[in-house]
């Protein structure tokens, strides 16, 4: 957690938790989506004047960047890291996407995922903020595919597995069950599409001669 210390002005706090006006400034944005959020409803979440704002993170699509790698973290990594460290696959994909559903229908936060939700909102000249989601986007099959091409090279799926195609399924799966999510759906049918989901996995060879 960092802090920082602005420099004094009208209406300006002598410092504030960046990591939690960072958290107020998600859920507006999670809620509201970037392009209806609006920089008084922003300053009013976080508890400063615009000025302030501009001073402390340049101005809404600097905030939004930043605020997007805060829910990154906050949010993603573990469930990540976790599928990175778990040695079968299967366990892996199904834990990963148990917390996804689990993240994704949390009342305490909005539901869905703040990267899917955002990426048709974006003005044509907010760039940098299109690229950035863009690039979570392709993180993430990314991030599954790199784990199914190891279970390929380990033996846990065949040599044959067109671990492309799978990548690209499993990303849209999270990116369904984010629009389910936001449409109400309960984390018990989330996970009900997770372990449907699974079932697209193909076996081990050793598997299928048995």
């Amino acid at each position: 957690m960092s802090a920082i210390m602005p420099a004094r002005g009208k209406g300006r706090p002598r410092s504030f938790d960046r990591d939690k006006a960072l958290q107020k400034a998600l859920e507006v944005f999670w809620t509201r989506g970037y392009g209806s959020s609006t920089v008084a409803e922003l300053c009013a979440a976080i508890g400063i004047n615009p000025p302030s704002l501009y001073a402390a993170f340049g101005n809404k699509d600097a905030l939004f960047l930043e605020a997007l790698q805060h829910y990154e973290t906050t949010y993603w990594a573990i469930p990540w890291q976790a599928l990175a460290d778990e040695a079968d696959l299967r366990r892996g994909m199904e834990r990963f996407l148990f917390a996804a559903a689990a993240i994704l229908s949390s009342r305490d936060v909005p539901c869905g995922c703040l990267v899917v939700q955002n990426s048709g909102s974006v003005s044509p000249d907010s760039d940098e903020v299109r690229d950035a989601l863009r690039l979570l986007r392709e993180a993430s099959k990314a991030g599954f595919h790199q784990r199914l091409d190891r279970a390929r090279a380990e033996g846990d799926l065949p040599p044959d597995a067109d671990i492309d195609a799978l990548a690209a399924t499993f990303a849209a799966v999270l990116q369904g069950m984010s629009a389910q999510a936001r449409d109400g759906a309960p984390r018990e049918d989330l996970e009900r599409i997770a372990r449907a989901s699974l079932a697209m996995l193909p076996l081990p060879v050793e598997s299928q001669r048995h």
